[in-house]
């Protein structure tokens, strides 16, 4: 092995989700064991299933690549057009919501904040 894994999206797997969504398996493409990532293309009028990480424990950050999306936190809306970033702990409920006519794509990334990832020093 190389030390390193380049793909397109494109090349991902993609699952069928509920709510006219698309899950492109990003993670298991990529061979990522140290924490969880996919992509997820919602269409118009569609939504990820709404839930929380409170058995996983795990800190979601969801990041809004294309299009113009809602974040339902906790039962509040917030606006979320592209470049929209948003850091979630466990017990908050979540969701995205696709109100647009307009495809949303969406970066998912969960991480247990318990492990072992050390940041830079610089960050």
């Amino acid at each position: 092995m190389a030390g390193f894994t380049i793909k397109h999206s494109d090349e991902f797997e993609a699952m069928e989700g509920s709510g006219d969504s698309t899950w492109r398996l990003a993670r298991k493409a990529l061979e990522t064991p140290c924490f969880g990532f996919n992509l997820v293309e919602i269409g118009p009028g569609g939504q990820i299933p709404e839930h929380d990480e409170s058995g996983s424990g795990q800190v979601e950050v969801y990041a809004i690549l294309e299009g113009d999306a809602v974040l339902r936190l906790d039962g509040e809306d917030h606006p979320a057009p592209a470049g929209t970033w948003a850091s979630i702990d466990p017990p908050a409920s979540r969701t995205i919501l696709n109100r647009s006519d307009g495809k949303v794509t969406a970066l998912l990334i969960g991480v247990d904040p318990a492990g072992s990832y050390e940041s830079m020093s610089w960050a």
